[in-house]
């Protein structure tokens, strides 16, 4: 499992699976090897056979919250949000200061425009990782997108922030002033 988590880790992703593979061979109840080999393949886009692993992970592993949370991702990968908000739900259920399920339950409720809903989510994550810049990103075009400039510019600002370099944050930061020249 270590091995497979270094191959993947580099971008070896076949090397990943077959490391992952031959734990799975030499211990088929391990669950964490179940749920690495579902993120490698989620990463190769091979969804269906991702959310079989990280579903039998969750089998023999039922309170494995990072599981619950890996299949939620491949859920809304495929498009299906309800039943990832279901499982990023229970991910928290789980481990309530899982901040990463919490930010994934607000990119899926983003996803089916509710946008107060996934407003709290990413602040919730942000009050759990406060260094969460993707958080903060995501939480400024909720802000955006409900009309309320200045919390958008505050929330990319401190984005940015935290992560400079991303410059696609900085584009959002110049059309959030932007519309906010042009309001007033």
């Amino acid at each position: 499992n270590i091995l497979g988590a270094i191959y993947s880790g580099s971008g070896q992703y076949e090397e990943a699976i077959n490391s992952y593979n031959k734990a799975i061979e030499l211990k088929p109840d391990y669950a964490d090897a179940h749920n690495n080999l579902g993120k490698t393949l989620h990463e190769l886009i091979r969804l269906e056979e991702a959310q079989a692993n990280h579903i039998r992970a969750i089998l023999l592993k039922p309170d494995f919250a990072q599981a619950h949370n890996n299949l939620g991702n491949t859920l809304k990968e495929l498009g299906r949000f309800e039943e990832a908000q279901v499982i990023y739900t229970r991910a928290i259920a789980l481990k309530s200061a899982y901040a990463e399920a919490h930010y994934n339950l607000g990119n899926t409720l983003k996803e089916q425009a509710r946008l107060d809903d996934a407003k709290a989510s990413y602040i919730q994550a942000i009050v759990l990782k406060p260094g969460f810049s993707e958080a903060y990103n995501n939480l400024g075009s909720i802000w955006q997108e409900l009309g309320r400039l200045e919390e958008a510019e505050a929330s990319y600002t401190q984005a940015i922030a935290l992560k400079p370099k991303d410059f696609k944050t900085h584009e959002y930061l110049l059309m959030c002033l932007f519309l906010q020249d042009k309001k007033s």
